[in-house]
Formats: structure tokens, C-alpha cells, sequence
């Protein structure tokens, strides 16, 4: 019998995480700087991977796109950055307007749970002083703050979880002349991108060790890979890191994108891209408002969600089963762009309202959902929640588990009437307090 050296980490996801629905991704970094990207499409949608990578929708990318031979990205640093270092981007990040306090104040009222901010994107650059970075960091150039700490106390003051990203796969600084041109991040022709040796694991291990050491965060968010070469048991490894981390903070979690044969608390997916791992057991689904992680200056209303849209996304996701990582991604000086706090205010709105129909609740087999009208279901206990984004006369299919209609009510509202006919039920639901569908709960 073969014995995976990570098996001794399977357990049962805490609750908290199950419970908590809604966590923001704060994707902010010396990208933010050109904050610009080609918003070609959603993540999932687009086949061709030179394509994409060669006109990559995604900001926080742009050291990637740049070095790559006749991407736009690239005239546009040439133009606008006299095709400056990547680095000197670091330097003319101020982020003077940056205030933690404030920005927990609104992932609050928009209903996250809990708060993912990048602490070193694939760039390489920590916005933490991370061991081994020297000076290449927000607390020794730019914006001269721990980023990370300043936003980890301001996260939880506010009553939030707070988790960090982190990238263990890849590292630009380390791989600085081979641009990941392809989907096959180990290995694209032009040599490894994804560095796998004995120097970059330690310095990785070193770096999540101390955020764990410093930060003690909720969510360890790893992206792309970790370094094969630490994965196996014993001083160092990629299990001695799962072990002192469970160790310091016994109720954290961590995500699948450490490697396929290792450990994973819950899986992922992005946008509409590994679609296949939001089914069974935890899962999050990720992506921006817009089509881009780092703010994106090119993007407009039409490539960003809406309240609307967000809304049915959030409570699609949450009626499968899954939570849903939102991310915002904040201007160079630190503002929230006006697009993306729309959107937070409009779930923040809806929330207040219909929260309670949405945290702690899982998802009920034997009631279908339907486009037409939109309509989805969860549980709490003995409730079942019908989200519903349809006004006026509306009849939907539900079966005998939603049995007792004689009590059912919409939150922030009062009682309505539903009248049963064989397998369908009808009700005439009036206009929402606020912008989304409206959250009817049966009490059986």
C-alpha cells in the first residue's frame, strides 16, 4: 500500500469556511501602476492559450505580457513607460490614498466573510517585508507599508477572517527571461517558467512560514503550483509547511493550487475555467468584477459586472454548494475604482437585507433551478430558500419538500401567499426593496 505523505492532513472542512459564502480578493501590486490589460474575454472562453497570453485581459500579468514580442502590452510600456524596468513600476507605486480601515469598512457591508489580498503576485514583489527580498518590497520602496499587516488588523477589526495569497508557482524575478507563453506553466518550449529547484522552494517555504508566523491568516491561497521539489515529508517540505500551519492556526484552510498530489482543504475554480471542481464537497469560485484581477484602466461598465449579474453569479454559487472569492482590484494610489464599488455597495444593499437567507446555508437536492424564471434553492436547518428574480405572478416548480406554505414570508418583507398545483407553486411577488432577486423562505 502507497502512503501519500499528505493523507495525515484529510480532515473535515471547519464550518466557518462552509459557512461564510462571500470572501473579496484584493489583487493590488506595482501592476497597478499601467493598470492596463486587453479585456478580451472571460478566463475559460478563449481556446487559444498563445492568444491569450500574447493579449492578456489580466493587469496583474503585465510584467508577463511585456516580454512578450509584439503584444500590444508591450508598445504600450514602450509608449507610455519609455519601456522602463518592470521594477521602476515598484518605485512610482505610492499608495498614498491607501486606507485599510476604510476598505474594511466596505468589504463589510457588502457581506464578504472573509479577505484574500495578494501578498506576492507571480511579479515576485511582497507587499509584506518578506525574508530574502531585500529591498524588492511595499515596505522598503513604493508605498514604504506593510500592506499586509496594516490590512490583516483592519480586516479583522472590522469582524472579518483574515487570509492571505500568496504565488508559489510562479516567480518572474526568478524566471525573468522566460514569459509563460502557453497553458503548460512547467514547461512551453522555451524552458522551465515554473521554477521547481532547491533555492526557490526554500525561499517560497521561508516567505509562508512567516506569513503564517506573522499574519496566523484564515486562508492560505496558494496559486499555480509549488515547487516539486519540496513535495515530499521531512524539514522544509511542502507537508512540514501544512503541519506548522495547522499547528499556529488549527481552523485554517487551504486551497487545491499547491499541486494535484498534495493536500487541499477545498478546490477552486476561475472564472469560467475548471468549471469541473465545483462539484461535491467545498469549492470556491473566483474572478473579477471586470475581466481583469489588478485594476484594469482599459475596462468600462460593459466588461464589469452589475449588482444584477454579481448577484445571480454570488447566489448561483451559493446554491451549489460553493462560496464565491470577489475580487477588487484598487488604482495605483489606493482609491476602490467607482465601477467596482458600485457593485460592493449594491451587495452590501442586498445583504442587508437577505443575509440571513444566504450564510450557513447549503445546498437542498430535489429542487431544480430554473432560467425561466430565474429561481434557486438552499437550506438552514428546516427553512428552504427560494431566490427568485422574477416580479409579479411567477410559478415554479418545487417539489413536496417545500411543504408547508401556509408560513412562508419574503425577508425584509411580510407573509405571501403561495397556492400549490401538482408539482408547481405559485405566488405574485412584488418589486425588491433594492436590486436583486427576491429571497422567499418556506418554513417546513
Amino acid at each position: 500500500m502507497v502512503i501519500n505523505v499528505f493523507d495525515r492532513f484529510e480532515r473535515d472542512v471547519p464550518e466557518w469556511f462552509l459557512d461564510a459564502k462571500l470572501g473579496f480578493m484584493v489583487s493590488w501590486g506595482a501592476f497597478s501602476v499601467p493598470a492596463w490589460g486587453e479585456p478580451i474575454g472571460e478566463l475559460g472562453t478563449i481556446d487559444d492559450w498563445k492568444h491569450w497570453f500574447k493579449h492578456n485581459p489580466y493587469a496583474e500579468w503585465y510584467y508577463n505580457t511585456i516580454r512578450i514580442e509584439g503584444s500590444p502590452a508591450r508598445e504600450f510600456h514602450k509608449k507610455n513607460f519609455n519601456d522602463c524596468d518592470y521594477d521602476d513600476l515598484l518605485d512610482l507605486w505610492k499608495a498614498e490614498k491607501f486606507n485599510p480601515d476604510e476598505w474594511a469598512k466596505l468589504f463589510a457591508y457588502a457581506g464578504a466573510q472573509y479577505i484574500v489580498p495578494l501578498s506576492k503576485h507571480h511579479d515576485g514583489i511582497t507587499l509584506w517585508d518578506a525574508p530574502g527580498t531585500g529591498t524588492r518590497n511595499t515596505v522598503h520602496r513604493g508605498p514604504k507599508r506593510d500592506i499586509i499587516g496594516d490590512l490583516a488588523v483592519a480586516v479583522r477589526k472590522a469582524g472579518l477572517r483574515s487570509a492571505v495569497y500568496y504565488s508559489g508557482g510562479l516567480d518572474w524575478e526568478v524566471t525573468k527571461t522566460l514569459p509563460a507563453i502557453t497553458d503548460n506553466l512547467g514547461h512551453d518550449g522555451n524552458g522551465l517558467t515554473r521554477p521547481n529547484d532547491a533555492a526557490y522552494s526554500m525561499y517560497a517555504y521561508k516567505h509562508v512560514i512567516d506569513l503564517i508566523d506573522r499574519y496566523k491568516p484564515d486562508v492560505l491561497w496558494n496559486d499555480i503550483e509549488w515547487p516539486d521539489f519540496a513535495k515530499h515529508d521531512g524539514e522544509y517540505s511542502l507537508a512540514a509547511l501544512f503541519d506548522h500551519y495547522y499547528k499556529v492556526v488549527p481552523h485554517g484552510v487551504v486551497n487545491d493550487r499547491w499541486g494535484s498530489t498534495t493536500h487541499a482543504d477545498y478546490k477552486t475554480s476561475e472564472y469560467q475555467f475548471m468549471a469541473d471542481n465545483e462539484d461535491g464537497g467545498a469549492w470556491e469560485n473566483c474572478r473579477g468584477i471586470g475581466l481583469s484581477f489588478g485594476y484594469n484602466q482599459v475596462e468600462s461598465e460593459i466588461h464589469s459586472l452589475s449588482t444584477e449579474s454579481a448577484l445571480r453569479h454570488f447566489l448561483d454559487i451559493v446554491s451549489r454548494g460553493g462560496n464565491f472569492l470577489l475580487n477588487v482590484g484598487p488604482t495605483a494610489s489606493g482609491e476602490i475604482p467607482e465601477i467596482q464599488k458600485k457593485v460592493l455597495m449594491g451587495l452590501g444593499d442586498w445583504m442587508a437585507i437577505n443575509s440571513e437567507g444566504v450564510y450557513a446555508t447549503r445546498a437542498v437536492a430535489g429542487l431544480a433551478p430554473s432560467d425561466t424564471p430565474w429561481v434557486r434553492w438552499v437550506k438552514k436547518g428546516d427553512r428552504i430558500f427560494a431566490y427568485v428574480d422574477a416580479v409579479g405572478a411567477v410559478e415554479i416548480e418545487a417539489s413536496e419538500k417545500v411543504s408547508n406554505l401556509s408560513t412562508t414570508r419574503i425577508l425584509g418583507g411580510g407573509p405571501i401567499e403561495v397556492k400549490r398545483s401538482g408539482n408547481k407553486i405559485s405566488m405574485t411577488v412584488p418589486a425588491p426593496k433594492v436590486a436583486g432577486p427576491t429571497v422567499i423562505e418556506f418554513s417546513n
